[in-house]
């Protein structure tokens, strides 16, 4: 099954065509107890064929300990979006629905390497001298979850001090029950902040601000 149909390849292919730099694709699978490993790595073979500047590098989660503990990678199907350095950005699931939004949104910044946000977002985010966790639960049919997923992925690009997960809810149902996720997007800041919604920038970095305290 295509997952990306000709004329929205094309479209993509244009777009990666102005990538300032190269995009990696790190993923991690089992071949045993991962339904949708398969899934996951069949779309992201598709969107890697569609540029010269995109590469997928394939490891096993049960045999490859050495990445899996460089990455920092806990379960599966996980995809590592790395450009000149690993920025902390994490892929738990599919990235399909509107979750494949954010799959390119991550794509062209780490391409580029910054962020342009408010200066003001900057020197808070500078302040910050924890590490920060953020997790973010959504599902493939939500349409306020991207925005969710692309503020923390955007504050994690800037900040090294901040990693970045999508979580795809309902492939993960045990982690569903351990932060009761009930509606999505849901927002789990190092295990002890949560909130529910796609918050403005300077109301989700409070709450990132309220972690480091």
């Amino acid at each position: 099954m295509k997952f990306i149909q000709e004329n929205d390849a094309e479209i993509l292919k244009r777009q990666f065509a102005e990538y300032a730099g190269d995009v990696k694709f790190i993923y991690f699978k089992k071949d045993e107890d991962c339904e949708t490993c398969g899934i996951a790595r069949d779309l992201l073979e598709e969107v890697a064929a569609l540029s010269d500047k995109i590469t997928l590098t394939v490891y096993d989660f049960d045999k490859d300990n050495e990445q899996v503990e460089k990455y920092g990678i806990d379960k599966v199907p996980a995809l590592v979006i790395e450009g000149e350095r690993d920025y902390g950005i994490r892929f738990y699931g599919v990235p399909s629905g509107y979750e494949f939004n954010s799959l390119l949104n991550a794509m062209y910044n780490v391409s580029r390497g910054e962020i342009g946000l408010p200066g003001v977002i900057r020197e808070d985010l500078d302040k910050i001298d924890k590490n920060i966790h953020v997790q973010v639960f959504v599902t493939p049919t939500c349409p306020h979850c991207p925005n969710a997923v692309k503020t923390a992925q955007n504050f994690a690009l800037y900040s090294g001090k901040i990693k970045a997960d999508m979580v795809e809810v309902s492939e993960f149902p045990e982690l569903a029950r351990k932060y009761q996720v009930m509606s999505v997007p849901k927002v789990v800041i190092n295990e002890d902040i949560d909130f529910v919604g796609a918050l403005g920038d300077r109301e989700y970095l409070e709450k990132i601000l309220e972690a480091n305290a």
